[in-house]
């Protein structure tokens, strides 16, 4: 496994000649890929790559596949973060850590669940504030809090202060002014994340929720609603928490990076 330290020693030790290149590329590609039976190959390079941690999708995988990746890549990265997790599963995998001596957290709202063997998050300084316009949004604000926090940066959160009640949003955009970047997730017209777009100087990224029934409804008319809006908005899809919170801790962490 290379961590990011691993990955500059090798480049430095080629760059003065103690390392041929074509040796270093060959562990570099030999240790980031980790192949799992016939059923998966796991990215293990993708944080010190890109900066995002690998995230296994647990949503339509075969039960027996799921727990052979789990176990593979925690074991192997020393870190695993696993998203839209059945509870019933979850259970299961939090037993089989406790058993293993691997350090496990569990979401309920957000369906994600977090194992380390010996592996801590390092903080970057950077700050990212999650909004939900409603309660019943919280469940995709929690993916986005949770992969923020991997990803290094401190989260403040205020959940159910839509655009019903307007009123409650402008102290929670007083408490955020460090933040570098928002995340706000909407359902029904989805109209919160504009409103903060409009209100603040960072980047705002807008999440439509599968929430709303009848026309449009199950998040359709939020992300239309974003989509057309007049703030400067990013929109991701419908429900896509781990995208969302991605991109904004990615955003926080460059500013932090460059300042």
């Amino acid at each position: 496994m290379h961590t990011v330290h691993s990955l500059k020693r090798l480049l430095q030790a080629a760059y003065d000649h103690e390392l041929d290149p074509d040796e270093a590329l060959a562990q570099i590609t030999a240790d980031s890929v980790l192949q799992v039976g016939s059923c998966a190959r796991l990215d293990l390079s993708r944080k010190s790559r890109c900066g995002i941690p690998e995230v296994i999708l647990a949503e339509g995988k075969n039960p027996a596949h799921l727990r052979s990746i789990i176990e593979s890549y925690v074991n192997s990265a020393g870190r695993c973060i696993i998203s839209r997790l059945d509870p019933g599963l979850a259970m299961s995998y939090l037993e089989w850590a406790r058993d293993e001596g691997i350090s496990a957290s569990w979401s309920d709202e957000g369906r994600v669940m977090v194992m380390a063997n010996g592996i801590e998050v390092e903080k970057t300084g950077g700050k990212v504030g999650i909004i939900t316009a409603g309660t019943s949004d919280i469940r995709v604000a929690e993916e986005a809090r949770i992969i923020v926090e991997e990803m290094g940066c401190e989260v403040y959160t205020a959940y159910d202060v839509g655009v019903a009640g307007i009123h409650r949003l402008f102290p929670v955009i007083l408490t955020m002014e460090s933040c570098h970047a928002f995340v706000v997730a909407a359902g029904r017209e989805g109209t919160l994340p504009s409103v903060v777009a409009g209100l603040v100087d960072r980047p705002v990224i807008g999440v439509p929720v599968s929430t709303g029934y009848g026309y449009m409804g199950e998040g359709q008319a939020a992300l239309a609603s974003m989509l057309q809006s007049c703030s400067v908005l990013t929109v991701v899809n419908i429900d896509a928490g781990f995208v969302a919170g991605a991109s904004a801790a990615m955003i926080a962490n460059l500013v932090v990076k460059k300042s």
